[in-house]
Formats: structure tokens, C-alpha cells, sequence
């Protein structure tokens, strides 16, 4: 063999590496950006059910007697859960309804929803063969209730 002078086999390879890593590329990026798509949802509904439980406890704290329980619930809960989701970027805390208070047949209840359909946090990927990613329902939701008197 000459010196200086490539076999011929390693001239037909040239840019194999590029097309090699094109293709793992794009697979290592679905994969990547399927496990981030999912888990901040997920993050944010586990924040939505930490934040109504703390809800729901804290506004128990208030005399279920007294005449405006509802409203200082209300009010207790809404401190509770902004309190709990500090943590979430404006943008997202901006779009967050205030939670739903309810009180029938004695059982207080707190819901928080997101829309994430409208308001994505991660923005949706459509992928051949697969479909949307992430596929999440319309409206991430989370509920506490407790008993505060008898019925």
C-alpha cells in the first residue's frame, strides 16, 4: 500500500458519519423531548393536588358556624394555592383560573385547572407515525374535599 494515498474503501464511506448521526439524532431528540413534554405536566398536576390538599386544610382552620364560612374559605384557599404554586412562571400562573370552592352537604371542596390544551406549557410536536406529543387532556385537574360538618 502507498503511503499518503486513502484505501478505497474509506473513500466510499465519506460522510457516512453524518448521515449515521442524523438519524440517532433525531431519535435520541423524540425520546428527549417526550420525556420533558410529559414530566412538567405531571409536575404541575402533583403541584395541583399538593396545593388543593394544603387548601382544603387550611381553610377547615375557619369555623365552619360562622355565617361567611365560604367566603373566608374562599379566601383562605386562594392564599393557600398561590402560596403553594409560587414556584410556576408567571405566564403559567397568569393563565390559572382561581380554584373552585364548593361547599354541598357539609363536604368543602377545592379544585384547581389548568387549560392546557389553549395554554401548553410545553408546545405540542406532531411526529410521523406517532401523533401528537404530548398527548394530555384538555385541562390538567386536581381536587381535595373534606368533611367539615355534618349534613
Amino acid at each position: 500500500m502507498r503511503k499518503g494515498v486513502a484505501p478505497s474503501f474509506a473513500r466510499q464511506q465519506k460522510g457516512a458519519a453524518a448521515i449515521e448521526f442524523s438519524l440517532v439524532f433525531v431519535i435520541f431528540f423524540a425520546i428527549f423531548y417526550g420525556v420533558v413534554s410529559y414530566c412538567l405536566p405531571l409536575l404541575m398536576l402533583q403541584s395541583f393536588n399538593e396545593a388543593s390538599a394544603d387548601a382544603v386544610r387550611r381553610a377547615v382552620s375557619i369555623n365552619p358556624e360562622s355565617a361567611n364560612f365560604l367566603t373566608l374559605a374562599t379566601a383562605e384557599a386562594n392564599t393557600a394555592v398561590s402560596q403553594k404554586l409560587a414556584w410556576l412562571p408567571a405566564s403559567v400562573r397568569g393563565n390559572l383560573p382561581a380554584p373552585a370552592v364548593t361547599l354541598s352537604g357539609g363536604v368543602l371542596t377545592v379544585r384547581i385547572a389548568y387549560p392546557y390544551e389553549t395554554r401548553p406549557v410545553v408546545p405540542f410536536l406532531v411526529l410521523p407515525g406517532i401523533g401528537r406529543v404530548p398527548r394530555l387532556p384538555a385541562e390538567l385537574a386536581a381536587q381535595s374535599s373534606l368533611r367539615v360538618q355534618n349534613p
